[in-house]
């Protein structure tokens, strides 16, 4: 017999755990159902005769309608399935809290305390530059300080560079000034270097004006075209950062400290049986210890929003989550572009066959937590508890995102594999353990063990464990190869 899942008693097909051959017999609900062609590992198969326009269900609910008649064992994928979704829809508050089952223990990780309050989990040196046109200098000056200090007794030395600072107008130059000072105040940074041009529209003095108040001993700033040799002005403001910070030591503080960022990429048909449960336990857990979890993505929400929105603590947040989706498909229309232009190659490739199985597998990283706040782009943290966060799918610019929100980490599901890191710890967690095994250079934790005996309850030890390893220093895969970078959403013009 075939192996394969069937995720709800509802469901009207059942996921495939390994490659189907024509003819083999798969086991499924108390029957045995033959199968009419070769279905590929996470795909689906039809285990009840399903009629032209009848809804296909999974999950427990409908991700698209058959556009032909389906017989029972036929491959259900994008040639006979397709989603339900079209235009915008209204919305109706009906909340459904739920009870989450994990106790307070007294757990702690050992992270760094700022003077603001705020917790690091790593002590790093940053450049972050203002605009583009310094970005080679930045980098000059980090070499040079490589160089001559060896800094091994910090995390990191890092420059953060990217294109923009300067010929921006609107909402984009403001998210841009946003993002970098809550780059510039983020708690994973012990000293941080800003460095601008001196002629940009994103100049010092403006940006300032979002940093608010800092600790002038570890933040400083330099004007590239007011001094004569910037490389060494740097060079010099960078080791007074230095000599500060080496002093800095881990201590304990509580796990309701840690504020962790939700995202998956480049998913596939394990990542809402295997993956994303298990982050969404965690996150269930880590709310329940008074810590921070934070779900994005907003373009795959669409087709399982109304999940989120009942779970809303008020009627407050129920609108700003209106809000936030409609606002997303909104954009998507100014720009002509069509709002549901979701799965990706690789997602179809993995399994999913339309946006509402992705979304319906994706928001299960969000657990079953009360909603506590809406957050727009590059919005710090308020609340402690389940947020939703305004940014888009993209893997960097999302998870950039979380990390401008306040994030000390990202927890990234995969079942097809990545090897990008943000500028905050970014775990890479499999949806299977063919990918944890090929690309062990890749992926930090695997998954996949939850198709392989592993229950739900040991395999969240196990991971609640190895976050704590990794809050206390433990570096991840994209660390240890230096794969570190930021990407910030533009959505309007360029001058």
């Amino acid at each position: 017999m075939a192996k394969s899942l069937l995720i709800n008693t509802n469901d009207n097909v059942a996921v495939c755990l390994e490659v189907v051959n024509t003819g083999d017999e798969l086991q499924i609900a108390g029957k045995t159902i033959k199968a009419l062609s070769t279905i590929p590992v996470g795909h689906k198969i039809a285990i009840a005769k399903i009629e032209a326009n009848q809804d296909i269900i999974k999950y427990g609910a409908p991700i698209g309608h058959a556009t032909q008649s389906i017989a029972l064992g036929e491959h259900v994928h994008t040639q006979n399935l397709k989603t339900n979704l079209s235009g915008s829809l209204v919305y109706s508050f009906n909340q459904k809290l739920n009870q989450l089952r994990y106790e307070k223990r007294n757990l702690t990780f050992n992270g760094f305390k700022r003077s603001n309050g705020k917790v690091g989990i790593r002590n790093e040196l940053w450049i972050v530059p203002t605009v583009g046109c310094v970005n080679g200098q930045a980098q000059q000056i980090i070499d040079r300080f490589k160089r001559e200090m060896n800094p091994t007794d910090i995390d990191a030395v890092e420059v953060f560079k990217h294109s923009y600072g300067c010929s921006q107008l609107g909402d984009d130059h403001e998210n841009t000034q946003k993002a970098l000072a809550d780059l510039v105040n983020h708690p994973n940074a012990g000293g941080v270097l800003v460095i601008g041009l001196g002629c940009e529209n994103n100049q010092i003095k403006y940006l300032k004006n979002f940093i608010g108040e800092y600790d002038e001993q570890r933040i400083r700033y330099l004007v590239a075209q007011e001094v004569e040799d910037e490389i060494e002005a740097g060079l010099a403001m960078l080791k007074e950062i230095y000599a500060i910070m080496r002093a800095d030591k881990r201590e304990p503080v509580a796990l309701s400290e840690l504020k962790i960022g939700l995202k998956c990429g480049g998913s596939d048909g394990f990542s809402g049986i295997t993956a994303n449960p298990l982050v969404g336990a965690f996150s269930d857990f880590l709310v329940a210890q008074g810590g921070t979890t934070i779900l994005t993505e907003v373009p795959e929400m669409f087709g399982a929003e109304t999940i989120l929105m009942e779970r809303a603590i008020n009627m407050e947040v129920f609108q700003k989550t209106v809000s936030l989706i409609n606002d997303f498909k909104d954009y998507y229309q100014k720009h002509n572009l069509p709002v549901y232009e979701n799965p990706s190659p690789g997602n179809k490739d993995g399994g999913i066959s339309t946006l509402e199985d992705k979304s319906l597998g994706c928001t299960q990283k969000g657990g079953t937590a009360t909603v506590v706040d809406v957050l727009k782009y590059a919005e710090p943290i308020r609340k402690n508890g389940l947020n939703l966060l305004s940014a888009p799918g993209n893997d960097l610019v999302a998870a950039s995102a979380l990390g401008f929100s306040g994030c000390q980490m990202v927890l990234f599901t995969t079942g097809r594999g990545t090897p990008f890191g943000s500028f905050v710890p970014t775990m890479k967690i499999s949806t299977n353990s063919n990918l944890f095994n090929k690309k062990q250079n890749w992926i930090d934790f695997n998954a996949g063990q939850l198709l392989e005996g592993k229950t739900m309850d040991q395999l969240l030890e196990d991971f609640i464990g190895f976050v704590i390893e990794v809050a206390n220093g433990k570096k991840l895969r994209h660390e240890e190869s230096g794969f570190k970078e930021i990407a910030i959403f533009k959505t309007g013009v360029t001058l």
